[in-house]
């Protein structure tokens, strides 16, 4: 086996795997993140109106970042980063709106992000003139890989390099009337020696003061994803233990997703110690995006966590990120995606069938769904849809939750194949509508030797109901006058007494299909077909009677159908 597997691998081309090295893992025996969970939210900071932006092929207007500042704030960001003004006249003007305009809420900070150079930082100030609170975030690479090539600096010049950023921010700032939080990011945190990491952010907190009072904001970002999520959080749990202005410091995470794997980075990161997520709403932003909040928050909802952000109208949160940004959300997004609380396969529907069934609402437990679609503005009528993979649970599903159908199990599992047939035939899926018309294409049956005329409701001579009614009978005009304890009986009864046809009522539903004065009944029964089988027929009107002898009408032309 293993010999054909090698000699067919022979004619295939490979990919150049060797070019590539694996990331060194981090020496730290006593891990202590692997045990914790995560028991609150960290503080969430989005950054959709700068990074995403910037990784969008149109990026925003004036008017867009409006929009999307606003959605923030509705979501319950309290602090946002709203763009890099020194760099970008739209950033600039924007910054000015919200300020000038009275825009931001008390209690948010506005965040902006800017390089170590003085002209870059006066002009980042004279943005945020008459902002009330500020976090003013100051970057440069540290990484070996961007001292070698980028650079040319050795590690003694890249602190020196953030040391001068840092003085200039602080005479920049000086008299600056505001609430002011201080950012510092190592870029390519997780290509940078841990030694060093410290080492830098230790030398700029001392620089701009950072106390356990005045906290200074730490961010260490996986500015291009590296390793496996593990070691993110192995890096995040070493720099906290050895950083020596840990007290003085809100250690915050930016992570990319060029592995795939940014959420799960993050979360392990928050386990190894971080206080703060900073992000985007679905995850846009440079090359394979950002950590995307919004998996992240829900995800520590379905754990029982506050995630102390409002994700209740998720469709119209998409719909308005979508527009924005002019990017879809995938469909299968976790949380937010179109088809994400939808199951096609008839396994998962006939469990979620059951469990919506009898779920108690104080304590989620449905199958295959980790959380309440309705936690977030979805339905349960969305939990289920039709095509070949699906089964009876999602048909009895779809037709109790739209029209409030309940099909008897055995009517159920016999229209399920007509659904089947109906999905091949179509080859896609078929829609509610087109599910509630097979099931009357099926059963509400004129075309047979029985037709139902007319009939009168007369008080009995020997029981409490009397029916005569007028029945065609293959082109012939019967007169069936029949007794029994209701009209179903009654016409039963007259049917047995003036066709001599055996006619008996094993199985009565009935529902209403709509609400108000108009609505209709729709009644399901069964008549025996001789034996132990049973035949089905369904009725429609907006007279209940009328539906049930019209539903026996079509149970005996299925029954004769069948036998012909």
């Amino acid at each position: 086996m293993n010999e054909h597997v090698q000699s067919t691998n022979r004619g295939i081309g490979r990919m150049p795997f060797q070019k590539y090295r694996r990331f060194q893992p981090i020496d730290l025996p006593n891990r202590q993140w692997p045990g914790r969970v995560i028991e609150h939210a960290p503080r969430w900071c989005s950054v959709d109106l700068r990074d995403g932006n910037q990784a969008l092929i149109d990026p925003m207007n004036v008017d867009e970042k409006l929009r999307m500042f606003d959605l923030l704030l509705e979501i319950g960001f309290a602090e946002i980063e709203v763009g890099f003004p020194a760099a970008s006249q739209p950033d600039f003007d924007f910054i000015r709106r919200i300020i000038d305009e009275g825009r931001i809420p008390d209690g948010v900070a506005i965040q902006i992000l800017c390089q170590a150079r003085e002209e870059l930082i006066a002009r980042s100030v004279e943005a945020l003139q008459g902002a009330k609170k500020v976090i003013f975030h100051l970057y440069n690479s540290t990484s070996e890989l961007q001292r070698r090539v980028v650079f040319n600096m050795d590690r003694r010049g890249i602190i020196k390099l953030a040391l001068d950023g840092t003085r200039l921010v602080k005479s920049g700032l000086a008299g600056f009337d505001a609430d002011v939080t201080f950012e510092y990011s190592p870029e390519s945190f997780t290509g940078t020696e841990l030694d060093f990491a410290v080492d830098i952010c230790t030398a700029v907190a001392e620089e701009w003061g950072a106390t356990p009072e005045k906290k200074m904001i730490v961010n260490l970002p996986s500015t291009v994803e590296m390793a496996t999520p593990n070691i993110y959080a192995d890096q995040i749990e070493w720099f906290c233990t050895h950083f020596p202005k840990r007290d003085s410091s809100v250690i915050s995470l930016h992570t990319h997703n060029d592995r795939g794997t940014g959420v799960a980075a993050t979360e392990l990161a928050i386990l190894a110690g971080a206080d703060r997520v900073e992000g985007t709403l679905f995850g846009n932003g440079e090359r394979t995006g950002n950590c995307d909040i919004v998996t992240v928050a829900m995800n520590l909802f379905s754990q029982g966590v506050d995630p102390e952000l409002d994700f209740r109208r998720m469709p119209g949160i998409r719909s308005t990120v979508e527009d924005i940004n002019k990017l879809p959300v995938h469909q299968r997004h976790p949380y937010a995606g179109e088809l994400v609380f939808t199951a096609f396969s008839g396994s998962h529907q006939d469990a979620i069938r059951k469990g919506i069934s009898r779920v108690d609402r104080d304590h989620w437990e449905v199958p295959y769904l980790p959380i309440d679609p309705s936690d977030v503005g979805s339905s349960y009528k969305e939990t289920v849809r039709v095509n070949s993979q699906s089964g009876k649970g999602g048909v009895g599903f779809l037709l109790e939750e739209f029209y409030g159908i309940s099909l008897p199990r055995e009517m159920l599992v016999e229209f399920s194949g007509v659904v089947q047939r109906l999905t091949e035939k179509l080859d896609r899926e078929v829609k509610t509508d087109e599910i509630l018309q097979a099931l009357l294409d099926e059963y509400v049956v004129d075309a047979g030797p029985y037709k139902l005329l007319n009939y009168d409701l007369l008080s009995g001579r020997s029981a409490d109901q009397r029916v005569v009614a007028q029945v065609e009978v293959s082109s012939n005009k019967v007169t069936i006058d029949g007794e029994g304890s209701g009209p179903i009986e009654a016409f039963v009864n007259g049917l047995v007494d003036t066709l001599n046809e055996p006619v008996n009522v094993l199985d009565y539903h009935e529902h209403s299909m709509d609400e108000g004065k108009d609505a209709k009944a729709i009644c399901l029964l069964a008549i025996n077909d001789g034996d132990s089988r049973r035949c089905y027929g369904i009725g429609v009107s907006r007279n209940t009677i009328t539906a049930s002898l019209g539903a026996i009408i079509s149970a005996m032309n299925r029954r004769w159908r069948t036998r012909a």
